[in-house]
């Protein structure tokens, strides 16, 4: 196993979550309005996560964890979040089990109305917008 910190190229990391991040973002809008919404929020999640994955290799200079936990992730990252944005991290993680896994679907799926969609996405526009300052 090799260290977390060999060799490793931070700007091109840093680089392909950003990107990756949004296409992720772009598909999640594309779902959206193709009216499949809870496919829509799992890669609202994902796009959220890897900007927090590109900002932690920014600031740590080592390869981001395997985890999927958004909080978590911020956690580790240093970063001092409102309660308002630790709820909104923590419901956007959520989307990632509840699009995956059959037990949480079908009530997800219930829940993801247009509007309740619509309003997530903003919302995750805004946290991507305030990952985006520290980048």
């Amino acid at each position: 196993m090799s260290d977390n910190k060999t060799n490793i190229d931070v700007d091109k990391i840093v680089k392909h979550w950003i990107e990756t991040s949004e296409d992720d973002f772009n598909t999640m809008l594309s779902l959206y309005n193709s009216k499949s919404f809870g496919w829509s929020l799992f890669l609202g999640h994902i796009s959220t996560e890897k900007l927090l994955k590109a900002l932690y290799v920014k600031k740590l200079k080592e390869h981001a964890p395997f985890i999927h936990n958004l909080y978590r992730l911020g956690e580790l990252i240093g970063l001092e979040m409102s309660e308002e944005y630790s709820d909104w991290l923590d419901e956007i993680t959520s989307f990632n089990l509840n699009a995956r896994y059959d037990d949480y679907k079908k009530e997800f799926y219930k829940l993801s109305t247009p509007d309740y969609t619509k309003n997530w996405i903003e919302k995750i526009r805004i946290i991507q917008s305030w990952i985006k300052e520290m980048l």
